[in-house]
């Protein structure tokens, strides 16, 4: 009996085991291939090309190592013109420091020197003041502001309203965003004193600065200036004459109601007291701009 041939048994192969990065194929494809196939084709060409690595030519090489020295030959002219000129600075600035030296010695002297000459301005004119003013010498002197007073008096402090105090490190004119109204002004301090001077008050001063019928009491920016000289408040206002009268007329005048009524409505703060031994000490300097002495008897 004739069967059919047979065929041999196909032997199955186990299937292979999956690869643990297989489901990181992405990850894995960029690790293989850092390099782009684009970048990779262009660098085969130019290496096929000869373009890549060192010169071939001896001229190109002869090129190369020119630039090669000049570079280090501009580095090392630029390393020793720099040390070169290093102890010239070095002297130029000691010179410099020394210069500023004898420049701010020279100006502590003078600055010592002044005080001399002011108390010798300050005799000399109360030495004319004697020989011109008689026996009112002494009031013209009081009344101008040439020598220091004491006597009784009140004192007087204004200050910033509180809120005006909050940031710049407490100083209020650091502060942005309160209003103008908060602060004193140069024009509340003008009639503050003109008030005073109404009172009764024979002499004033702010902030330890004289006022004489020459002082100003301006501003510059939120800063009160007396006689060109900037102020910091709190502002004590010191006048000699009758304590209590002059306080009482004070506050009852237009220019202590107007001090009132700024401390009501926008908070600056102010306080007056009466003091049995006020002292104020002369104006720096009185000078005379457009008065002069008359050579004849009898006139004024």
């Amino acid at each position: 009996m004739c069967g059919m041939p047979q065929q041999p048994p196909v032997r199955s192969t186990p299937p292979r085991p999956s690869r643990p990065d297989a489901s990181m194929s992405l990850l894995t494809n960029v690790m293989d291939h850092s390099l782009d196939d684009g970048y990779a084709e262009a660098a085969a060409r130019k290496k096929a090309a000869g373009a890549g690595g060192m010169p071939k030519t001896v001229r190109a090489r002869l090129g190369l190592a020119a630039g090669l020295v000049l570079a280090a030959l501009v580095v090392t002219v630029g390393a020793a013109n720099a040390r070169i000129s290093a102890p010239v600075v070095a002297k130029e600035r000691q010179e410099l420091i020394d210069r500023i030296q004898r420049e701010t010695s020279s100006a502590d002297k003078l600055e010592a020197g002044v005080d001399p000459l002011r108390d010798d301005v300050s005799a000399r004119q109360r030495e004319a003041l004697k020989k011109q003013g008689g026996g009112q010498a002494d009031l013209v002197g009081i009344l101008s502001g040439a020598v220091a007073v004491h006597g009784p008096g009140v004192k007087l402090v204004v200050n910033d309203a509180k809120e005006a105090t909050q940031g710049g490190d407490g100083d209020p004119r650091e502060t942005n965003g309160f209003s103008d109204t908060g602060r004193v002004r140069d024009r509340d301090m003008q009639r503050v004193v003109n008030g005073l001077w109404e009172s009764g008050a024979e002499a004033v001063s702010v902030n330890g600065q004289r006022l004489t019928a020459l002082s100003a009491i301006r501003a510059a920016g939120d800063a009160i200036l007396v006689d060109n000289k900037p102020l910091v408040p709190p502002y004590t206002v010191l006048a000699v004459g009758d304590g209590e009268r002059l306080s009482t007329r004070f506050q009852n005048s237009a220019d202590g109601l107007y001090l009132h009524a700024l401390q009501e409505n926008y908070g600056i703060r102010t306080s007056i007291s009466v003091d049995d031994d006020v002292r104020l000490s002369a104006a720096p300097s009185v000078i005379v701009r457009t008065a002069q002495p008359s050579t004849e008897k009898g006139t004024s």
